[in-house]
């Protein structure tokens, strides 16, 4: 939609059209029975990150990658490795429209139940404390809006390291690698965190030679030191090659091929691939904002400053998603927050509860965590006690032959209360959210045992960890409470 040439009057203005922006969208028409008057500005497709170059196209081909490496590899005697035919392209093409059917269904028509919001094509920019102008591709102005309150959704795009003769190059990132429809025969991936492991492992597994570099002396830094030590064991046993504590010095071209020269700690190397990814994390979206002019502070790297309510230092100006800074940056947590900026402008006074949010890395066995390390609740709290159950001890990871990974469980010196939960494992994503509830409402290991789990599965993992704290489990029987 055109935007006015005078100023227009809404209730909410939202820059950003990703999950932040519609969930505050949906929960301020909620709160209001559908009166209060909505704007959102933005500008490339509906929804943002997650369900156009993120969350969704990433785990659609991680799981496609699965489903042909896995009856490659099979884990129980007896069972024998079968190729499956499969054609790249044409998964790449089923990636390509599963994404175009959730932007249909999740976001373009679901904003079309909200008479109250109207939607505007444009990139935004404060001209005022609470007032934007909104211009096209160009830079060219094209009208302005006025908010009673403004929440700025704006998201994140990919970094680039300043690598000599990288662009001349040319490289893939997070954001452009579902264009591609030819898988390539060897890839460079600059980057060992989640971004980089999931869409390596997943090329790995269709059959290309991945190679990972990080500057970084270990591969997911947000991870337990066991985890980074199993995960990497089981990444280079399966043919990925990974240089760490690596510093990439240069890229180009050698004839069909690209290649990177990086300094490692064993000398210099030349690493020739087809293809260059870069997965060296996400930048916030606020350059083109002005937000001097709305008086909005923000950190070193352009990140929007926030309380825990998600209100800016400018008054009725708030913020959500990957634009603000902060240390976990999910699909899930952005929609939250938008939920929460919403709640306080109708004086709810609600927070975020970060400490209580899950992250987790899509790679199999997956990685998922929530709450503090041992090492940071030791360094801010002084101690802390944990136990940790390698995986094997599991009946169903015996069976299975899915023996790589482990449960760890973080708890308080003092009240013994569980104040972390990481785990690699299959299905680590859904198994996380036992430690959810338990931060979030405060449980102790005794709580996790006198609770009767399914035998045998992978979840009887996060009660052998608790009953670690009690008792030797080498010398517990099956389904001892």
């Amino acid at each position: 939609m055109s935007v006015p040439a005078d100023p227009e009057n809404f209730d909410l203005v939202i820059i950003g059209r990703g999950a932040a922006a519609f969930s505050a969208a949906i929960k301020a028409s909620e709160l209001s029975g559908g009166e209060m008057t909505i704007a959102m500005v933005g500008y490339g497709p509906l929804g943002g990150t997650c369900v156009n170059v993120g969350c969704v196209p990433s785990k659609y081909l991680l799981e496609a990658s699965h489903r042909v490496h896995n009856p490659l590899h099979p884990r129980m005697r007896g069972i024998y490795g079968t190729e499956v035919r499969h054609s790249f392209s044409e998964v790449m093409e089923g990636l390509r429209q599963y994404v175009k059917n959730a932007r249909e269904t999740k976001y373009s028509k679901v904003i079309e139940n909200y008479d109250n919001v109207t939607v505007f094509e444009g990139r935004a920019r404060f001209t005022g404390k609470r007032t934007v102008e909104v211009v096209d591709i160009d830079g060219n102005s094209i009208g302005a809006l006025k908010g009673a309150n403004v929440l700025i959704a704006t998201g994140s795009h990919p970094s680039e390291p300043p690598v000599e003769g990288l662009r001349d190059a040319g490289f893939l990132t997070s954001d452009t690698i579902w264009s591609i429809n030819e898988l390539p025969s060897s890839v460079a991936i600059i980057g060992a965190g989640s971004i980089g492991l999931e869409i390596g492992q997943a090329l790995l597994h269709f059959g290309s030679r991945v190679t990972v570099v990080d500057v970084l002396d270990t591969l997911l830094p947000q991870s337990e030191p066991e985890i980074r030590s199993s995960m990497r064991q089981l990444l280079e046993s399966e043919g990925m090659l990974i240089h760490l504590s690596s510093r990439v010095t240069r890229a180009g071209r050698s004839g069909k091929h690209k290649f990177l020269d990086i300094s490692t700690p064993d000398g210099l190397k030349r690493i020739d691939v087809d293809e260059i990814i870069v997965a060296t994390g996400r930048e916030p979206n606020t350059r083109y904002l002005n937000l001097e002019a709305a008086g909005v502070e923000t950190d070193g790297h352009g990140g929007i400053i926030t309380d825990l309510s998600m209100r800016t230092s400018a008054r009725g100006v708030y913020a959500a998603g990957d634009c603000i800074s902060k240390d976990l940056f999910l699909e899930t947590l952005a929609a939250r927050e938008g939920v929460v900026a919403v709640a306080n402008m109708f004086g709810e006074g609600i927070s975020i509860d970060y400490n209580s949010t899950p992250w987790a890395v899509f790679t199999q066995p997956q990685i998922a965590g929530v709450g503090a390390t041992e090492e940071k609740y030791s360094r801010e709290n002084g101690s802390c006690e944990s136990r940790t159950l390698p995986l094997e001890n599991l009946t169903l990871a015996g069976i299975t032959g899915e023996t790589e990974g482990l449960v760890k469980i973080v708890t308080d010196s003092l009240d013994g209360n569980i104040v972390g939960m990481h785990i690699m494992a299959p299905d680590a994503t859904n198994l996380i959210m036992e430690g959810v509830y338990a931060i979030r409402n405060g449980l102790n290991v005794d709580d996790i045992i006198s609770t009767s789990h399914i035998f045998p599965s992978f979840s009887e993992g996060v009660k052998l960890s608790a009953q670690s704290f009690i008792r030797d489990i080498s010398r517990m029987s099956c389904c001892m409470e």
